[in-house]
């Protein structure tokens, strides 16, 4: 066998390594967005195979003391691939990190983050707890070998609202919900820069498996209030001004309008799912889907209202 084909064939083996190798790389390219500010931004799909679970957007600050990392993604892979992705940024140590919420693509990757400090609010801590482990066996089934190793790591510590100010970096830490029991947004008062996490979604439909419909869209009031420079949504472009929540209250207020509609007509649930999206959301991603899993998550409870309203006047009358 000659010299050639010995290395025509060494070649070939080391592309097939390759190739078998890249299907687990989440290829992370962050993205500056302010001064010592980057983000990680995910696809507007859902979770598959082929993403691996990459669906979501995450953040770091590189501080003059080190950095703050704010959410940390799918999957101890992920988390893994993100420390490396910072490292290729900066040389400082990573001071800690923040969960916005309890949702397995904004936590599964803290495993990556042992020896460091990780915050969150503390029903989102709860949360991780009780459900990280089927949150992780349910990323295993969606996502396959992408999560492979990943179990629930849980933050360690609550986080105080309030001011907190890291290496010139003034973050304000705001306690909210709707989204979830728990939601944290991080505004940094330095840069104008706006970390809403689940509260705030853009050109992809929002999810809504443990929301509070009223009390996100209270939440949504106040962050609009903080005047942000940019807004990082939890899924979905970064962007300047307030487009992101204003897209996020109206397709909330239309899906409260609609389902509080249906409820009061008597339909059931496979005609509330089959009823027309308006046009404005049709270019968004996911609509449909997410439209119909809001009715399986919240339609029961519209149910119960309606029947509650139309048996008062009896009862009254009795």
């Amino acid at each position: 066998m000659t010299a050639r084909v010995l290395t025509a064939l060494f070649a070939l083996a080391l592309g097939l390594v390759a190739h078998a190798a890249a299907p687990f790389d989440y290829a992370l390219q962050p993205e500056k967005i302010a001064d010592g500010t980057w983000a990680l931004i995910g696809s507007t799909e859902d979770i598959t195979r082929g993403n691996g679970g990459n669906i979501v957007n995450t953040a770091f600050i590189v501080t003059k003391e080190g950095v703050v990392v704010i959410d940390s993604g799918p999957s101890r892979r992920y988390g893994e691939q993100m420390r490396a992705a910072i490292a290729r940024i900066t040389d400082k140590p990573v001071l800690r990190v923040f969960n916005t919420h309890h949702h397995p693509d904004h936590f599964l990757g803290n495993q990556a983050y042992a020896g460091v400090p990780i915050a969150a609010l503390p029903s989102t801590r709860t949360g991780e707890r009780d459900d990280g482990s089927a949150f992780a066996d349910n990323m295993y089934r969606m996502a396959g070998d992408w999560a492979s190793g990943t179990e629930p790591q849980v933050a360690q510590q609550d986080v105080q609202p309030g001011l907190l100010t890291v290496g010139g970096h003034e973050l304000e830490l705001i306690a909210l919900e709707g989204h979830t029991a728990g939601d944290l947004a991080i505004f940094d008062r330095s840069t104008g820069v706006l970390f809403a996490g689940d509260l705030v979604f853009l050109d992809r439909a929002p999810t809504t498996p443990h929301a509070s419909i009223q009390r996100w869209l209270r939440s949504l009031d106040m962050l609009g209030a903080l005047n942000a420079k940019k807004t990082l949504p939890g899924h979905g472009p970064v962007h300047a001004g307030a487009v992101g929540i204003e897209q996020t209250r109206d397709w909330l207020k239309w899906l409260d309008e609609t389902l509080l509609q249906s409820a009061s007509r008597g339909l059931d649930m496979a005609e509330v799912m089959r009823l027309p999206l308006p046009e404005r959301f049709a270019r968004m991603s996911l609509a449909r889907s997410e439209f119909e899993r809001s009715v399986t998550h919240l339609y029961g409870a519209y149910e119960l209202r309606a029947l509650d309203s139309a048996a008062r006047p009896v009862l009254q009358q009795k």
